[in-house]
């Protein structure tokens, strides 16, 4: 009987984790201590949220894990002319293995922000997948009733060539100017509020591209490109794709989200869906348009612009710069206001395009200036004179 030869192999030894088996003060507590909440009682929000990206002012004693070709690492604070308190204090000098502990929470004023919406994955995904489920069974439902065969001829036409163009926007302000911003931005509160407005503008984008689609099949004639004729030659969307396509260059994170939030979307984006779309659509026989239109209109109104109010508001009242941000604001206003004016004037002739039309633009344009105006006095701003344009 052959006898098999026990080979000599390296058996495991499992062991706890040494340093997770230990015994710290904190082992037992409930709550994270590396932040303080800005309520008496931390929030989940919180808890998955703050320094999620870290800060080597706070702590990271080795710096940043990671930086650039010119030397520069993680979030430099200088990717806006904005400061809060506490920006220009030097990063702690250290290294690996040098230990030490950085300036007490909150490190600087960024890090106070705290976003109204308290968005983070979840709220994300929960939001946009109630959003789509809702605008495609109303779609689905006008398709299955033939509500589409109670347009006018000249809806017909409106929706395929100027429905359609605001697209090109809604997708290139959330691709190239809202994620781009996101990485920019100082920290992870700021991360996920700018991310989520960028996937509304996106989610946005896409519902117009599949509604068009859908027309395509539901109605006969209907001319899915028309949308690109209207955005590349139509004199009327000349102001609007002129200054979308400055916004999606503006290198300042915070010009860019205040640009947008506060001058271009009351000004331009309010204007055309709520005063134009929503208005128009029903007198025409369309009551599934508003509803997509709408989705966005509250993404906007009830969740991006509230959380731009919150972070601007910070800065205008920051205890250290609230003038120099006051004076960069301004600056901005009177840059963005008149090009934002000029693009709502040059959309004019759409208002006579439907058989039966919405209320005067001039009246359209004087609330939506009416609001403009709201939401920058809430800011602490002054109204700019360029308003009267």
């Amino acid at each position: 009987m052959t006898t098999a030869t026990e080979r000599s192999v390296p058996k495991p030894v499992f062991t706890d984790a040494e340093a997770g088996a230990k015994e710290f003060p904190d082992s037992t507590a409930r709550r994270f201590n590396y932040y303080v909440p800005q309520k008496r009682k931390q929030t989940h929000y919180e808890d998955v949220t703050v320094e999620v990206q870290p800060d080597p002012r706070h702590y990271l004693a080795q710096g940043w894990l990671y930086g650039f070709s010119d030397g520069r690492g993680g979030y430099p604070l200088d990717w806006t002319v904005l400061k809060a308190w506490g920006s220009d204090r030097p990063e702690p000098v250290r290294g690996p293995g040098s230990g030490g502990k950085g300036y007490e929470w909150p490190a600087h004023g960024w890090h106070e922000f705290r976003d109204p919406n308290e968005e983070w994955e979840l709220s994300l995904y929960r939001y946009n997948a109630n959003v789509v489920r809702q605008v495609g069974q109303n779609v689905e439902a006008a398709r299955r009733s033939k509500a589409f065969g109670q347009w006018n001829p000249n809806w017909v036409r409106f929706v395929e060539r100027h429905v359609g163009a605001w697209m090109h926007v809604d997708h290139g302000l959330g691709l190239y100017l809202f994620a781009n911003a996101n990485r920019r931005a100082p920290t992870n509160m700021h991360n996920n509020a700018i991310s989520v407005n960028s996937m509304h503008r996106i989610r946005a984008a896409q519902d117009l591209a599949l509604y068009g689609l859908t027309l395509s099949e539901e109605i006969d004639g209907f001319d899915g490109s028309a949308h690109l004729d209207a955005w590349n030659s139509d004199p009327a969307w000349q102001g609007v794709r002129e200054t979308a396509e400055r916004l999606t260059a503006v290198d300042d994170w915070c010009e860019a989200v205040f640009a947008a939030n506060v001058v271009f979307e009351p000004l331009v984006g309010e204007l055309f869906r709520s005063h134009l779309v929503q208005h128009a659509a029903p007198r025409n026989g369309d009551f599934v348009t508003p509803t997509i239109v709408g989705a966005e209109e509250y993404d906007f109104s009830e969740r991006d612009l509230r959380y731009t109010k919150a972070m601007f508001e910070l800065l205008t009242a920051d205890r250290e710069f609230a003038d120099h941000n006051k004076r960069i604001l301004h600056s901005w206003l009177a840059d963005w206001v008149p090009a934002s004016i000029a693009a709502a004037r040059a959309l004019q002739p759409l208002w006579s395009q439907p058989d039966a039309k919405p209320p005067r633009f001039e009246d359209a344009l004087d609330s939506a200036k009416s609001r403009f105006a709201g939401i920058v006095t809430d800011l602490g701003l002054e109204t700019p004179k360029e308003l009267a344009q």
